[in-house]
């Protein structure tokens, strides 16, 4: 029996892809719990437009993903926080500062834990941090920390 996948099965093959099962497992199986149609012309053709969209969805979102990391490696941010005599900050830069400050900057809502710092701001000067945009976009940013009038 010929099912197109609804959905990633192990062994069997991914979304979208028409494959051959035995009859038994696709009619008890695959069907009735949504993870296959049956391999009919018009299921074919409509699974065709399905994958069609998700892959020109897929290919925005890279463009736009690459736009953020070009926007984010030319970008400094500079936070103002309180510091102490030796250079110390009381307390450190946090997820939710170098996101607010980003969003002041360039408009655009990043996810907090999009930001990986290695160890914690707790000095003022120029520090670098990663931002994961995607699962193969990485943008890096820098951050000037000053202290506070």
């Amino acid at each position: 029996m010929k099912v197109i996948l609804t959905e990633d099965l192990k062994g069997v093959g991914k979304k979208g892809e028409v494959v051959n099962v035995k009859d038994g497992y696709g009619r008890n199986f695959l069907i009735p719990g949504g993870l296959a149609i049956p391999a009919k012309e018009g299921n074919v053709k409509r699974i065709e437009h399905i994958i069609k969209d998700l892959a020109s969805r897929k290919e925005r979102e890279i463009r736009s993903a690459e736009d953020l990391k070009a926007r984010l490696d030319e970008m400094s941010l500079t936070l103002k926080k309180k510091v102490g005599v030796d250079g110390k900050l009381f307390g450190a830069v946090t997820h939710k500062d170098i996101v607010d400050a980003i969003k002041s900057a360039l408009g655009v809502e990043i996810d907090k834990k999009m930001i990986r710092i290695d160890e914690p701001i707790k000095t003022s000067g120029v520090h670098t941090v990663a931002v994961h945009i995607r699962q193969d976009v990485n943008a890096s940013l820098k951050i000037e920390v000053e202290k506070e009038e």
